[in-house]
């Protein structure tokens, strides 16, 4: 038992290191930080999706704009795009599950807003779809993926890879990825 989990915490390690050796990621993620600062000065929101695991960590980084990271301050106009459990159940309902996103992002997004996704495989269909009309209406989008960025590596302007195939050890780095992005903007909005 020890020795299994000492191989999760070591797997969880190697791909962090792996991280902090990709300048390009780290680069990646500092033109995030730059497009969400921006993003909130100008008045405009920052939404999440996800699903699964994936929707927890959208709807846990979406709170910690709204709500605080470290400083107790203004909220910060940001959701994750699932909260609406009436609209999902509707929507997927009437339109079908792969819809869900694409219609709140055509309904309450605006050019200059950033729509950022989580999904492990970057191939899941309701994100692909909200991705496209994002693109289709100027939005920033930013993929949180794994395993090579799937479709929505196409669709990104910014697309923060985790080089791996694990799903858990995929999910562990974008919630530290996300964690960094909070904390420097809201350093950035809030010295």
């Amino acid at each position: 038992m020890l020795n299994k989990i000492n191989h999760i915490i070591s797997e969880s390690i190697q791909v962090k290191q792996s991280l902090l050796n990709n300048t390009a990621l780290l680069e990646q993620i500092a033109c995030v930080v730059d497009a969400v600062t921006t993003a909130f000065k100008n008045g405009h929101k920052v939404q999440f999706c996800g699903n699964g695991g994936s929707a927890a960590d959208a709807q846990h980084l979406a709170a910690e704009f709204s709500g605080r990271f470290y400083k107790n301050r203004t909220a910060l106009p940001s959701d994750a795009l699932h909260c609406n459990s009436s609209y999902l159940t509707a929507v997927a309902n009437d339109y079908g599950y792969d819809e869900v996103y694409s219609r709140l992002v055509d309904g309450t997004m605006q050019e200059g807003d950033i729509l950022i996704g989580l999904s492990t495989s970057g191939n899941s269909p309701n994100i692909v779809k909200a991705f496209e009309t994002a693109r289709a209406k100027n939005i920033i989008t930013v993929g949180f993926t794994g395993n090579g960025g799937g479709k929505l590596g196409e669709l990104s302007h910014f697309l923060l890879d985790i080089p791996s195939k694990n799903t858990p050890r995929i999910q562990e780095s974008h919630i530290m990825i996300g964690h960094i992005i909070c904390e420097l903007v809201e350093a950035n909005l809030f010295p």
